[in-house]
């Protein structure tokens, strides 16, 4: 799958609400009431990755904040895939 250039990444980021694109990743803090609802959401988001063979980096940090970066890893950057997961994620995330 082809990278995106900048323009397709910022017309990208335009529809996905509070993520943002630096160092050839896409990324966004998610944050939640509790720790268990932290954790469940990082099940949600692992469930979703396996269908799409797409796996994010996930950081549970500060009790109750979750942060995903999205990188197609053998394209050394932001393609399609990672546009598809992170919208994926945003509608698991019900924001």
């Amino acid at each position: 799958m082809a990278l995106l250039n900048q323009s397709e990444i910022n017309e990208a980021l335009a529809t996905l609400k509070g993520w943002e694109a630096k160092d050839n990743f896409l990324f966004k803090n998610f944050e939640f009431d509790n720790f268990k609802s932290a954790v469940a959401f990082t099940v949600k988001i692992a469930l979703a990755a396996e269908v799409h063979n797409h796996h994010p980096d996930i950081l549970i940090h500060g009790w109750n904040k979750v942060m995903v970066k999205l990188s197609t890893h053998s394209e050394n950057g932001i393609t399609g895939k990672d546009i598809k997961l992170a919208n994926e994620i945003q509608n698991l995330f019900g924001d």
